[in-house]
């Protein structure tokens, strides 16, 4: 239990590292004194809350158009609006922002003027998620951490659109339109700090190549991949929540050495192709087979005998490190042989 416990205190704490890396930065204090008496104006459009006057709110209002936007403000809510163009007016003062929230616009590519976003140098977040995008937007400034681009319609990249994206950790392209020749090797060059790549839900067959080599959060549900290379894992030697969940993978389109990797903790390959279970490390803890064509279950594989390296031998010594597994929806028929059921037991949670 202990063991459980302290992995989900550590898995909570890697999904949030994007998070409060930023927002420490973000809570720093611009003191009123520096202020002109301009600073204090608020849009008749928005809503400037007197206990946050570095915030400017106007979500939820109709707007067309961005409303030129006060020295003062950091955070800028123009969420659900029908807003179409980001021209580069509207920001000429605001040189402060850190955090835009464009989100369920009508935003095209077009509209965007070229310099709009780039001329932000401290903005950390960028939520262009629900518009109409068909290309990640770019330039951007250098200092961005986190880009939303959930549900556009992206199918394109612009070459060199990351390549000064060096403080980026977080890339959200869930929901597009990616296909595989959107992506080229040098596609992710330049993002040498992202920790969390989620491309699920576009129309991938195949994994995205050369990417970034400190990424630990990498999701690829709801694609149509059908297998991954050979030696694919040695490029992100770090990743550590790895999901393919409803794609097309088969046994014969997994690398020999299957999901041997020793960084991986959480492992997700629900409603794929699979006929048994494909090889894993010692060091992972979370495992999601359900939803596949499995007959039955290695009993060597869930539950490993012990290594004969020498390196690996504390890692068999209180039995397999694996505490989670779903075999649900296989098509496992009992009786359930009593090796099987032994190794079972060492496990926290099984579900079959």
């Amino acid at each position: 239990m202990a063991t459980t416990i302290c992995f989900i205190i550590w898995a909570l704490l890697i999904s949030d590292t994007v998070w409060t890396r930023s927002v420490r930065q973000v809570q720093e204090v611009n003191e009123p004194e520096y202020w002109n008496v301009d600073d204090f104006d608020c849009p008749m459009e928005c809503f400037c809350p007197p206990s946050f006057p570095t915030a400017l709110y106007c979500e939820n209002r109709g707007l067309k158009e961005i409303p030129v936007i006060p020295s003062r403000i950091w955070y800028l809510y123009l969420e659900n609006n029908l807003i179409e163009t980001i021209p580069e007016k509207p920001f000429a003062n605001a040189t402060q922002l850190r955090w835009i929230n464009l989100n369920k616009n009508k935003i095209t590519n077009y509209g965007i003027e070229k310099g709009a976003l780039s001329q932000l140098k401290k903005l950390l977040f960028l939520f262009l998620e629900d518009n109409e995008l068909e290309e990640v937007p770019s330039p951007l400034p250098r200092s961005l951490e986190q880009l939303q681009l959930a549900r556009n319609k992206v199918s394109r990249i612009p070459q060199g659109t990351f390549s000064n994206l060096e403080n980026l950790t977080l890339l959200d392209l869930q929901h597009n339109k990616l296909l595989d020749n959107a992506f080229q090797r040098d596609t992710f060059k330049g993002l040498k700090n992202l920790m969390q790549l989620n491309m699920a839900k576009n129309a991938l067959k195949n994994m995205p190549p050369r990417l970034p080599a400190n990424t630990m959060q990498l999701f690829l549900d709801n694609n149509s991949i059908e297998g991954i290379p050979e030696n694919y894992f040695n490029v992100i030697p770090k990743v550590a929540f790895l999901r393919l969940n409803h794609n097309k993978l088969s046994d014969a389109g997994l690398p020999s050495s299957g999901f041997d990797v020793s960084s991986i903790l959480d492992l997700q390959l629900s409603h794929n192709q699979l006929t048994k279970v494909p090889r894993i490390s010692a060091h992972l803890q979370h495992l999601h087979l359900d939803h596949n064509k499995i007959k039955s279950v290695n009993v060597s594989v869930i539950c490993p005998t012990p290594s004969a390296r020498p390196e690996e031998q504390d890692l068999f010594r209180y039995g397999p490190r694996l505490s989670y597994l779903r075999l649900d929806g296989n098509e496992i028929k009992p009786p359930i042989p009593m090796d099987l059921m032994t190794c079972f037991r060492l496990l926290q949670a099984v579900i079959i």
